[in-house]
Formats: structure tokens, C-alpha cells, sequence
């Protein structure tokens, strides 16, 4: 294959969409959470510090604690916020979807190799009667 050809391969894979697409929604996300930080959450804060200083200006020697304390409450909501939805209701759904899915033991049928259930005891495509295979019992 020639370059471009595997380039076009790799960008058709669901994985690089997927990413970018993840990629600008977290990025959207982001954005939304600093401005519920900056423009609700540090207002509140603000109204425990001295009325002569905004948030912004809080330091405690030459340490920017309000800028700092701001970022912090950001990575808070924002890891929050990921871990719930996509931890644990992804997880949630996934195992719902994985309980749907009972798989039933199967073999071969060896005559016309059609798929059929491992307790069934005549083929359900060729009618051929099928050797018993008998478990012991415990």
C-alpha cells in the first residue's frame, strides 16, 4: 500500500472520528465548566473574602491564591463530572447490556456443519441425530 492509502485506511478507523470528536466536546465542556467556575462559583467565594478585594486578588504573600483556588475548583467539577458520566453511567449501561447477552452454549452439527445449541440431540438444518454427550454429575 502506498502512503496515502494507508493514511486513508487509518482516518476511515471509527477510533480517529471518535477522538476527535471527543476532543472538541471536551474541549466545548471545558469552557463551560471555567465559566460556571469564574462567573458563579468564585463570586460566592468572594463574598467571605474582605469586601475591598476581589477573588482574583486574593494572596496570601506573593502565592495568587484565588487564581489558584479557581483552577482548582475547575479540575474539581470538571473530574467530577467526567468520572459520573463516563465511569459510572457508561458502566452502568454496559453491564445492563451485558446482562442482555445470555450466550448459549453451541457445537457443530457434523454433518452439514450448521451452528446448533450443545444440549440438542438432532440437528435442526439436516435432522441428523446427534451423538449424547452426558456430563457427570457432581
Amino acid at each position: 500500500m502506498s502512503l496515502i492509502e494507508d493514511f486513508k485506511v487509518f482516518m476511515a478507523r471509527g477510533n480517529v472520528i471518535d477522538l476527535a470528536v471527543a476532543v472538541a466536546l471536551g474541549a466545548a465542556f471545558g469552557d463551560l465548566v471555567k465559566a460556571f467556575v469564574v462567573d458563579l462559583i468564585m463570586p460566592l467565594v468572594g463574598y467571605v473574602l474582605p469586601s475591598h478585594m476581589a477573588w482574583e486578588e486574593w494572596t496570601l504573600g506573593k502565592v495568587r491564591v484565588g487564581l489558584v483556588l479557581g483552577a482548582c475548583l475547575h479540575f474539581f467539577i470538571v473530574s467530577s463530572v467526567v468520572f459520573i458520566f463516563c465511569v459510572k453511567l457508561l458502566g452502568m449501561l454496559l453491564k445492563e447490556e451485558k446482562e442482555i447477552q445470555i450466550v448459549e452454549p453451541t457445537k457443530r452439527c457434523p454433518e452439514c456443519l450448521g451452528t446448533i445449541p450443545a444440549a440438542a440431540v438432532r440437528c435442526r438444518f439436516c435432522a441428523v441425530p446427534l451423538p449424547v454427550t452426558r456430563t457427570k454429575a457432581p
